[in-house]
């Protein structure tokens, strides 16, 4: 592989791979993602897979623990998910695989051996467009989970509340170049898990995790360095982090005349370095064999299809529907990270339909990246919140009945789905006057007041900065209901005339 045409972008390096060029060398990053598949019971057992906040080893079952006599059998929902997931991916689903024993010792693995696809995964190649960046994956395969260790002082403590959860490791072929690259092809996999309604995709939770490969080389090298894998990442950030300091490490040492070590290393966080864990000079003989106790996976084409039929909208789908709007790309960004609001977003488009309906669109995009996705807000339960009583208080809004401050309020009464925003603004007392007839009479009574007549003289002056004078003493006799525009122009007649 020639390092000169990096990203697939053409023979120029992207602004994501400019800054790398300066000290002469590219790194080339391939990235493996653990996906928890969102099952009610583990992989193999009928365990209950939710352990957040459980309390260490409650949920688990005689078959994580490895008890004798034990045998698996295997959740249909995990392949169920993996499919959709695959099918997000752009990737072939292989109708025929086969799970396999893969051998090591760790303390939280008490079988001796993780079941895992290796000859014959259940996803075959694929694709992610990453922000422009197309990342080819390799394949995609299920396979169990371990355990959890937790070392305190001296001492470590097992946890399997995790053995045996269900996973599709996601191994995606080396095609980017710069930790922007992987940050959003790492941002894309958790969107499309989330939205194939595959995996809660939680990083806190662990439902993501991260292993980075990296190596790098001279710019225009028929020949890629030796790569470093940095373990078990758990945030975007670490995994921009790890990128950028790994590159300078090994840049550092290959100025040196130094080698790079193949070897597996972890992230710190609070030290903001990799760290070396283990060796990987020598391939690992993890001696696989095919798994006696599960039968393989035979799908008919009719149930890949009927999943396929019935996917919901990917991310790419609201990006395009969305397009004619003119959005720019961080309130994209933001809308999409909530797949509720993104969803909404889409029906309140596809129910008012483009060009149409553009301003009352805009209005509510408006809403959701200003208001519902605010940092006091974006915690809120949004399912709530009917796409008729956003279109109605957009239209009230767009009408001039209520102003901002009047419609946020009404806004943030919606989140229970009870009460139309009509009924709301009139219980509230927030509906604005319009009606010119109603209006002229406040007017008036405020061009008659002795302390208007500066403000009125100014006006004719040609002053008409002073108009703000008058419509807040407009808004002041009405209470807060005048429409402030509506009262600007009558004040403006009346004076002129």
């Amino acid at each position: 592989m020639s390092l000169n045409n990096v990203n697939g972008r053409g023979s120029e390096a992207s602004k994501e791979t400019e800054k790398y060029l300066i000290y002469g060398y590219l790194p080339t990053i391939g990235i493996e993602c653990h996906v928890q598949l969102a099952t009610k019971t583990k992989l193999f057992s009928g365990a209950d897979n939710d352990a957040r906040e459980a309390e260490p080893n409650s949920k688990t079952s005689p078959i994580d623990f490895a008890l004798p006599g034990m045998l698996p059998v295997l959740n249909k929902e995990a392949v169920r998910l993996a499919v959709r997931l695959g099918l997000a991916l752009n990737a072939k689903i292989n109708l025929r695989s086969r799970f396999d024993r893969k051998h090591y010792f760790y303390p939280d693995l008490p079988k001796g051996y993780q079941i895992s696809q290796f000859y014959q995964p259940i996803i075959g190649a694929g694709w992610v467009d990453a922000g422009g960046l197309k990342v080819r994956v390799e394949h995609a395969h299920l396979e169990e989970d371990a355990g959890k260790l937790t070392h305190v002082g001296g001492a470590s403590l097992v946890d399997l509340n995790r053995a045996g959860t269900p996973l599709l490791e996601i191994v995606s072929m080396p095609d980017m170049h710069s930790a922007a690259d992987a940050k959003a092809y790492c941002l894309e996999l958790q969107r499309l898990a989330i939205y194939a309604g595959a995996s809660d995709a939680n990083l806190y939770y662990g439902n993501m995790r991260f292993d980075v490969n990296i190596s790098v080389a001279k710019q225009g090298a028929k020949k890629l360095g030796t790569r470093a894998e940095i373990k078990n990442l758990n945030s975007f950030r670490s995994v921009e982090r790890a990128v950028e300091y790994e590159f300078e490490r090994q840049v550092e040492l290959l100025e040196k005349g130094e080698k790079v070590k193949q070897e597996t290393r972890g992230w710190s966080e609070a030290k903001g370095k990799t760290l070396p864990q283990r060796s990987k000079e020598e391939a690992q003989d993890y001696r696989y064999m095919p798994e006696p106790d599960v039968p393989p996976v035979v799908l008919s084409r009719k149930f890949v299809d009927e999943i396929k039929a019935n996917m919901p909208l990917l991310p790419e789908k609201h990006r395009a529907c969305w397009a004619e709007l003119g959005l720019s790309q961080s309130v994209v960004e933001a809308i999409l990270d909530n797949l509720i609001l993104a969803q909404k977003l889409t029906t309140v488009i596809q129910k008012l339909g483009l060009p149409e309906g553009r301003e009352i669109a805009k209005i509510i995009t408006n809403w959701f990246a200003n208001i519902l996705l605010s940092e006091e807000n974006a915690a809120k339960d949004f399912h709530q919140l009917e796409v008729e009583a956003l279109i109605e208080l957009a239209e009230m809004t767009a009408e001039k009945q209520l102003n901002s401050n009047s419609a946020k309020d009404i806004l943030l009464k919606l989140l229970d789905g009870k009460k139309r925003p009509k009924a709301l603004a009139e219980e509230m007392n927030l509906l604005q006057v319009s009606d010119s007839g109603e209006l002229e009479i406040i007017v008036d009574k405020v061009l008659g007041l002795p302390e208007s007549a500066q403000a009125v003289s100014d006006i004719k002056a040609g002053q008409m900065k002073a108009i703000g004078f008058l419509v807040g003493q407009v808004m002041k006799e009405s209470k807060g209901k005048a429409n402030p525009s509506v009262a600007s122009e009558i004040i403006r007649r009346k004076i002129n005339d």
